[in-house]
């Protein structure tokens, strides 16, 4: 059986923080493979600098392009709006029964974790695999055992950084992929 890792995100944009954690969790546990799964509709996020769908979907594909490790995925498109993990995963599960799922995520999710749809279903059936975030206080959830903790660098890159700062005319080259970037620059992406 296949163990996929799944790392969830808007992606608006997808920066080099993202890259470098999908590469350890790929490089540093068991995971087969990692997909990288852009959100439509977070419904714990404000969605008023969130990009098109197409657009932020364009921006992973370009960033992972050349690098066969990695796959993006789209599937919660075509789910109702807003999207729950638990039902992407019950989705996945039944489109790929060869496949085990395995969610990637930060340190900070946990705080609000008791405020997802069914996080006790998520817990009980399906293993996390988590990274530390700066800020992110010890959490009793940490220690559940569905829930592996590694010691990957902490990334300080966010991408509200990165917007607020093309706003203000910053360059970010060294921020986000080549190609992103590119992409970013011909759109004029959160420019304004």
């Amino acid at each position: 059986m296949k163990k996929t890792g799944l790392l969830f995100g808007s992606f608006n944009p997808i920066h080099i923080g993202h890259l470098m954690i999908a590469g350890y969790m790929r490089e540093f546990s068991d995971l087969d493979e990692l997909w990288f799964v852009v959100s439509p509709l977070n419904p714990l996020k404000e969605q008023k600098t969130l990009l098109s769908d197409h657009h932020r979907l364009e921006m992973v594909n370009l960033a992972i392009e050349d690098d066969t490790r990695f796959k993006s995925c789209n599937i919660e498109f075509k789910l109702p709006k807003p999207s729950y993990t638990i039902h992407t995963l019950t989705y996945l599960q039944d489109k790929y029964p060869n496949r085990e799922f395995v969610l990637i995520s930060g340190t900070d999710i946990f705080p609000t974790f008791h405020k997802w749809k069914n996080w006790e279903q998520l817990l009980e059936f399906y293993k996390f695999y988590v990274y530390p975030r700066p800020g992110s206080q010890d959490h009793e959830l940490t220690r559940h055992s569905s829930v592996k903790v590694f010691t990957a660098p902490m990334v300080e890159i966010s991408a509200s950084f990165i917007r607020e700062a093309i706003r203000e005319g910053k360059n970010m080259s060294y921020f986000v992929p080549d190609k992103t970037y590119k992409y970013i620059q011909e759109m004029h992406f959160y420019e304004k």
